[in-house]
């Protein structure tokens, strides 16, 4: 029994060290030095304060910001401990009923703007923590961030276009604009 339990004993404790403790701590090591900013979180700070994630969204509600996708993450919006979507069908009566509210809000928001409404201001992504939004869901709310922060509509569209991200080798992604850096740099003017 000994001949037998004893190198399974030591294979066990070996890979235990190898996969549990070298292993993660090599990885760390490597996502440190290679992607030092992911890997501590991608924290933006402005004037010494942590004001967020380029990785997680947040939520903004005042006219003045652009607003974020919204998050089916719970108890509250954009909970990275909770990632998570709402699995709702497209005729479930909760997702039609939580889509009519936002369309409202954002008609409410700014009811000269006849523009169709982009999906992604309506609807909640699979993890609930989308920080960028598209370039059409930005451009839809131009004219209300305009008005609100008494900027000229090409001013703030151009900031949209400098801050715009666009698909990795012109292939995978879609055009897009992370929410805060975009409110940040309107904070800024």
């Amino acid at each position: 029994m000994t001949k037998t339990l004893r190198p399974a004993v030591v294979l066990f404790a070996g890979l235990t060290l190898l996969v549990g403790v070298v292993y993660p701590i090599a990885m760390t090591g490597i996502g440190k030095v290679a992607f030092a900013d992911k890997a501590e979180g991608s924290l933006v700070v402005r004037d010494g304060k942590t004001v967020g994630s380029s990785l997680i969204g947040q939520a903004f509600s005042s006219p003045q910001y652009f607003w974020s996708r919204p998050s089916a993450t719970g108890p509250m919006p954009n909970n990275a401990v909770n990632s998570s979507g709402a699995n709702f069908g497209a005729t479930n009566p909760a997702q039609v009923d939580a889509v009519k509210g936002r369309i409202d809000a954002l008609k409410a928001a700014d009811p000269t703007n006849t523009a169709m409404i982009p999906v992604d201001l309506v609807t909640a992504s699979g993890s609930g923590l989308d920080p960028e939004i598209s370039l059409a869901a930005a451009y839809y709310q131009l004219p209300r961030i305009a008005r609100e922060r008494k900027m000229g509509v090409d001013q703030v569209r151009a900031m949209i276009d400098q801050l715009a991200e666009h698909p990795v080798m012109g292939l995978f992604g879609e055009p897009r604009v992370n929410v805060l850096a975009l409110n940040l740099a309107l904070d800024k003017k």
